[in-house]
């Protein structure tokens, strides 16, 4: 369901039935600290289009003009080897990085530019899919599929925010810090548990069961399909008022509460289902706080906590052998015995 070449992207606001999916993309734009967001599903449920349609409803970023890492202007530190200093000021869309599964390693982190190479026979730095994804997003389809020295790559880089090139007598470190969006089908196979563990959202994308839904999917992906440009301009005011809900969301998140006992009610919900280290409680508490700013509140409730209990720790949970419930049944049990 991904948009093709020419088209612009099918509108954010007019996917139906995949609310935990836009959830989970909307709070990871408001808050990129909450981690990576691992869309699961089968396929034709429109997580690639979620995915790429998320970049049309996101605010601008201020970069330095020409830099090949959208560096923030006056940054205070730095890793850009571009020579940002004095430069001029500029905005951009936030960049959604498409990573295909069969991306080299060169074409990730960058390399040698031949081209200036055989120019001026100067080596020269040529910027890769993490430079271009800094300060935005990155997007896996079909992550579980993707080769192991790739994922570990990956794990690297989203754990430091920085890319550090040693090869063909390169010698650099750049900027790449990003949301890594990985989606796929359980079926075709499971994710590393080194990888999972690094988003800090699982969402659960399902083929609509309500008929009136699935009628209204595929009428829209029809007008769509016919007539795109008209399509998206119909939806143009509801696109705007998206954008205009995260950059407030975005202001208001630092002065939204964190309440003790929030703090006491997600450690007592993670120590209920045993989930290894203290990424658990992390990730709950700013997905609530993120929540709780795109709902315009000002402090974290149990409501929150609840809401986004099963986007945060469903991949977290071990598994047991003599438990055959799913992962959010024990969560929904552990979450009703929070009070």
């Amino acid at each position: 369901m991904s948009a093709q070449s020419g088209r612009p992207p099918f509108p954010f606001t007019a996917l139906v039935g995949q609310e935990e999916m836009q959830l989970g993309l909307l709070m990871a734009a408001v808050d990129p600290l909450i981690g990576g967001v691992l869309i699961l599903g089968e396929r034709g449920t429109g997580k690639s289009t979620a995915v790429r349609a998320l970049a049309a409803v996101l605010p601008e970023i201020p970069v330095v003009s020409g830099c090949a890492y959208s560096c923030l202007p006056k940054a205070e530190a730095g890793l850009c080897e571009g020579g940002c200093a004095g430069r001029g000021r500029a905005k951009r869309g936030v960049a959604v990085v498409d990573l295909p599964l069969g991306a080299s390693e060169e074409s990730i982190v960058g390399g040698l530019s031949l081209e200036q190479l055989m120019a001026s026979g100067r080596r020269v730095f040529e910027p890769g899919l993490l430079a271009r994804a800094h300060r935005g997003f990155l997007y896996v389809d079909e992550i579980n599929l993707l080769e192991d020295h790739l994922v570990d790559l990956l794990i690297d880089v989203a754990a430091s925010g920085e890319n550090r090139v040693e090869r063909e007598g390169l010698s650099l470190v750049h900027p790449a810090s990003f949301v890594l969006v990985g989606s796929g089908n359980p079926e075709e196979g499971e994710l590393r548990p080194q990888l999972l563990d690094r988003f800090g959202l699982a969402v659960q994308v399902t083929t609509p069961k309500v008929l009136a839904d699935r009628i209204e999917v595929v009428r829209r992906r029809e007008a769509y399909d016919r007539q795109p440009a008209a399509f998206v301009e119909s939806y143009e005011p509801a696109q705007q008022a998206m954008q205009r809900k995260i950059t407030q969301a975005r202001k208001n998140l630092e002065k939204v509460r964190l309440p003790d006992d929030c703090l006491t009610k997600a450690a007592e919900l993670c120590l209920a289902l045993g989930t290894d280290g203290l990424r658990g409680e992390l990730a709950l508490m700013r997905a609530a706080r993120a929540m709780a700013a795109l709902n315009g509140s000002r402090q974290v409730g149990l409501e929150q906590l609840k809401a986004v209990a099963p986007l945060v720790l469903r991949h977290r949970l071990r598994r047991e052998v003599l438990d055959e419930t799913t992962a959010d049944d024990r969560v929904s049990r552990a979450l009703a015995n929070l009070h």
